[in-house]
């Protein structure tokens, strides 16, 4: 549902986070949900064709995104971000993927960083799932 969801997107569009690992291959890994990186402008035409309203307040101590929604018909609820940044030691930092590997699903394709990319980002999220992930990437 999501790869049909962001088919129309103008600019490149990944998926991260577990579910991205798991598109890597990597098993056993827990899926809870489907985070997906996209422009602005993508994203803003992405909620409005699939009814997802922005949610004003998505920023925690971690993460805060310029937009971000939560489409909540999938079987995984798919968290649209779009200007995703993380709180790091030298302030926020943008989460901007420059890799972007196709990966079949279902009878289509979606998007992840490379392995290493991915690894760089789970490790700057800091967070013990997060370090779980990288080093179920890397081993």
């Amino acid at each position: 549902m999501t790869a049909d969801a962001m088919r129309d997107a103008q600019d490149p569009w990944w998926v991260i986070s577990s579910a991205a690992v798991a598109l890597h291959g990597v098993v056993p890994i827990e899926v809870g949900d489907v985070d997906v990186l996209m422009s602005v402008l993508d994203a803003l035409r992405a909620m409005d064709r699939l009814g997802v309203v922005p949610i004003k307040d998505g920023t925690s101590s971690l993460f805060r995104s310029t937009l971000f929604g939560r489409w909540e018909t999938p079987p995984l609820v798919v968290e649209i971000m779009a200007g995703f940044h993380v709180a790091t030691s030298a302030g926020w930092t943008e989460v901007l993927p420059r890799t972007r590997v196709s990966r079949p699903f279902d009878g289509r394709v979606v998007y992840v960083p490379d392995r290493a990319e991915l690894s760089r980002i789970l490790r700057m999220f800091g967070r013990p799932k997060d370090l779980e992930r990288v080093r179920l990437l890397t081993s």
